[in-house]
Formats: C-alpha cells, sequence, structure tokens
C-alpha cells in the first residue's frame, strides 16, 4: 500500500502575470511533484491585468490582488490562507514583498538576486531572524542532480585541494536589444534591477554555482564591468578574476552579448587530483577526470552517481523545470520539517548582493582589487 501523499502547501505569487517568463517557470515547478497549489496572487499592479492573469491561472476573482500589502494582510488574516508565497517581480521590490510576508509568518519562495541593494538585503536578513518562516532563494542551478553530484565529489575530496575555479554564463539575447518594453524595461533600469546588469542577472547564479560546488569562500576580486551597446546603463558584459581563501584562484565570465550562446553556463573545478566539467545546456552529463587516468562521463542517475534527485529512470532526460522544481520540493520539505537540506536560503542572498557591491566597486576602480563587504 503507498503511502499517503501530503496535502499540498497553499501557495500565492507576486508579480509573473501574463507575458511573464519566470511566473509561469515558478508555476510549473511548483506544481510539478504535486507539493503546492496556487490559491491566490497579486500578479500585476494593474487591476486589469491581475485580474486577467489571475483568471488564466486559475485563481479566483476573491484571491486576486493588484497590491502585495493587501494580499499579505487579507491572506494571513483568512482561515484557509496562504502558507507560502512566490515572489517574481522585478529586484527592487523583492524586499519589500518579503518583508509584508514574512512578517505575517508566511513563508518566502523568491527569485535572485535578493534584492536591489546590499543594504536592503541586509536589512531583511535581519529582520527575518524574527521569524520562524522559511526563506528560498531560486538559484536554479543548484537543483541539478550532477551539479549536487559535482557537489559531493569535492566534498569526498575526490579532486583533492581545489587549485582553479573556472564559471561562465554567456547569452545573446541583449546583443543588440531594444529596452522599451518587457523585462529589458526594467532590468535595464538601476532603479529597479539593482546596480548589476548582466552581473546581478547571470553573474549571480554563476558566483553562487561556483561557491555551492567547491564549499570555497571568495576573498577578494578584481571586476572588469561594461556595456557595449550604446545608450545602455547597466553593464552586459563582465569579467571577473577571483581568489578564494585557501588559495585557490579562478576567473568567472559573465556576458548577455556573446553571439551563438543561448544559456552556456558552464562549470570547470580543477585540484590536485582531478577535475570537473558541467555545462548547464547538458545538464544531464557530468565529466570527472582523476588525475592520470580516463575521463569518465557520469549522467544523471546512471552508474557511479547517487541517483538522488531524479524523477524519471536515466538516459531520460531531465532540465530547467524539473531542477527548479527541486527546489520547491525542497521549499515543501523546510516548511514541514524545518530541515533545509541544499536550500538557497538569505545568506546566499546577501553574498550575491556583495559581490555584485564589489564587482561594481572594482570595475569603478579600474579592475582594482576588491575584497566583498562583510
Amino acid at each position: 500500500m503507498s503511502a499517503p501523499r501530503h496535502v499540498p502547501i497553499r501557495l500565492g505569487q507576486v508579480g509573473g502575470g501574463s507575458g511573464a517568463f519566470i511566473g509561469d517557470v515558478h508555476r510549473i515547478a511548483a506544481r510539478l511533484d504535486g507539493e503546492f497549489r496556487l490559491v491566490a496572487g497579486a500578479l500585476s499592479a494593474s487591476p486589469d491585468k491581475a485580474a486577467a492573469s489571475a483568471a488564466a491561472v486559475g485563481i479566483a476573482p476573491d484571491r486576486s490582488y493588484d497590491d502585495f500589502e493587501r494580499m499579505a494582510e487579507a491572506e494571513a488574516a483568512r482561515e484557509d490562507g496562504i502558507e507560502a508565497v512566490a515572489i517574481c517581480t522585478p529586484n527592487h521590490l523583492h524586499v519589500p514583498a518579503a518583508r509584508a510576508f514574512l512578517g505575517r509568518g508566511i513563508h518566502v519562495i523568491c527569485d535572485k538576486p535578493l534584492a536591489a541593494t546590499l543594504q536592503e538585503a541586509r536589512e531583511l536578513l535581519a529582520m527575518a531572524r524574527g521569524t520562524r518562516a522559511q526563506f528560498v532563494l531560486t538559484h536554479t542551478y543548484s537543483g541539478y542532480p550532477l551539479v549536487r553530484e559535482a557537489r559531493a565529489i569535492v566534498a569526498r575530496g575526490d579532486l583533492g585541494r581545489i587549485r582553479v575555479v573556472q564559471v561562465e554564463y554567456p547569452q545573446n539575447w541583449m546583443t543588440d536589444a531594444d529596452e522599451t518594453g518587457g523585462d529589458l524595461d526594467w532590468r535595464s533600469d538601476p532603479a529597479r534591477a539593482g546596480a548589476g546588469g548582466a552581473t546581478g542577472d547571470i553573474g549571480t547564479h554563476a558566483f553562487h554555482l561556483a561557491r555551492f560546488v567547491t564549499g570555497l569562500r571568495l576573498d577578494r576580486l578584481a571586476a572588469d564591468l561594461g556595456a557595449f551597446v550604446p545608450g545602455r546603463v547597466l553593464d552586459d558584459n563582465a569579467h571577473v578574476i577571483l581568489r578564494f581563501a585557501g588559495g585557490a584562484k579562478g576567473m568567472l565570465w559573465c556576458s548577455q552579448v556573446a553571439p551563438g550562446h543561448e544559456n552556456g553556463l558552464r562549470l570547470r573545478v580543477f585540484g590536485e587530483r582531478g577535475g570537473l566539467d558541467w555545462c548547464q545546456e547538458n545538464p544531464n552529463v557530468l565529466w570527472h577526470t582523476p588525475q592520470g587516468e580516463p575521463t569518465r562521463r557520469l549522467t544523471r542517475g546512471g552508474p557511479g552517481t547517487s541517483g538522488d534527485g531524479i524523477r524519471v529512470p536515466a538516459g531520460h532526460p531531465e532540465g530547467y523545470f524539473e531542477a527548479f522544481a527541486t527546489l520547491y520540493a525542497d521549499a515543501a520539505r523546510a516548511i514541514r520539517t524545518g530541515a533545509r537540506g541544499l536550500l538557497p536560503g538569505l545568506e546566499d542572498g546577501v553574498e550575491g548582493m556583495a559581490f555584485i557591491a564589489a564587482c561594481v566597486a572594482s570595475s569603478k576602480a579600474d579592475a582594482a582589487w576588491t575584497e566583498l563587504p562583510e
């Protein structure tokens, strides 16, 4: 006899209305394992768009809002109110929305980066210490099974002492983009996106991936940020040299003006006893090379791997939606039991904001060596 399933957690959503890519991603990930049920939302600040977006995803009219503060207050007062909320807004609204729900004991699953500024992120961290609600930051790529396998390989000491960390995240979608509508409208605006352009959008993903797999702490960096498209205010390309505690060195390149690259996140880690190589566009394969031995091709759920976190048998590819859903499944477990496992949280978010701040400061000082703000 099969074990009884959990009653789905009642979920709300802020932002991510019609036409917003990431809103759909959160909704798909939340329902993939049956752990959440979307029942309320403030999907847009426009009343008409909020109502239409809510109707399109099956939210009842009386659970649709056009203001997240009003939503938080109303849902907290309901006996059947939401237990968790997904925040899918532009960056400058992440902290105000998170405050509204955390302050009422509602768990938060928030898109990255954590905030528009490092100060905001620190203030949210301090505020959250007074609540028992969980906070999850959706660094998607930490949900891939083979990324977690790479982390385990490093943690076991199979690579020996880490020497070199190379991470890159090239995209092409802003190569000649018109920044007058859609996501580009806010992503190119420092008041809404924050001080980092590509650095904040995808550089934080690359930085978190390197930290997640290696466990190394970044001591200082030297960054060269630039905007190649005329008139663009925020960076669309960044080269960052990394120096880690313990002596490891690294490089991070993120770019949104790299023709031929769609979503080319790649991590390579080299230690005294071997190396690892993983690429997001082929996420079901991890290359492991023990020093002096042939390179090993590890596959998701295949021989030599733990098989943790997979939904279908080896050879049936899993990708972005499934990795995102793994974070939601882990979030459900954390909400029910308090066990966070490998979930990114507020501390990761603050560190990501410190990374952005250090990159911006270094670049303004002609790529001078800069320590991460405490």
